[in-house]
């Protein structure tokens, strides 16, 4: 059972948390499913049959010394058809929904276990960066580690969004990708409890 600690105007307390251990085979598997969700997949070519040139038969069938050829838009010729080219499509795929939470929460507890996540209830800020970097300062963030803020305060997600090494989430957004990719996680203490967790999958569910 982790124990982690809450700062802030209300902190004081612990939250405790049943969190898996993590398992880099089911991270690197949902954090693959989220790229291939991310993936545009806009790439496009044209087949033969798209492009635009005449079809007449370049030259005589026989006495240029040339190859035989029909048809200037074949992949061969610069400027003709791709064959086999890339066409728009979804990368995308399904992954099951337990194995998504599964990642998560192995997210969290790998920076849990490294003291690398910051629960806050109430950071007390006006909005301000200066105000968010005297803070961030206060408690051993000075711009030396990538930090991903996961907080539902508007004002706090103002006062951090100008801060180059801070990327801001709401709490709704939190993911396994973005967590692995920042080296400290600080995110709304609220959202860790367990209260929280269960009226999100009943909103989920819904």
């Amino acid at each position: 059972m982790a124990q982690i600690n809450v700062i802030g105007q209300n902190g004081g307390r612990q939250i405790s948390l049943d969190l898996p251990e993590a398992n880099k085979h089911i991270l690197h598997e949902v954090v693959t499913w989220q790229l291939a969700s991310r993936r545009r997949g806009t790439a496009s070519t044209k087949t033969r049959a798209q492009v635009s040139a005449t079809g007449k038969k370049m030259y005589g069938q026989k006495g240029t010394g040339n190859a035989r050829h029909g048809n200037r838009t074949v992949p061969t010729f610069v400027g003709g058809g791709v064959a086999f080219g890339p066409k728009p499509r979804n990368y995308g795929y399904t992954l099951p929904r337990k194995v998504r939470q599964l990642g998560l929460a192995m997210a969290l507890s790998d920076r849990q276990q490294e003291n690398m996540l910051t629960a806050v209830d109430g950071f007390g800020l006006d909005g301000k960066t200066k105000g968010f970097i005297a803070w961030a300062t206060e408690n051993g963030m000075n711009g030396g580690e990538s930090v991903l803020l996961v907080t539902d305060d508007a004002v706090v997600r103002q006062a951090a969004r100008n801060v180059p090494w801070v990327t801001v989430l709401a709490v709704a957004g939190l993911n396994a990708y973005d967590i692995l990719r920042h080296d400290r996680l600080v995110i709304d203490a609220v959202a860790l409890e367990p209260a929280h967790d269960e009226q999100t999958e009943e909103e989920g569910a819904a």
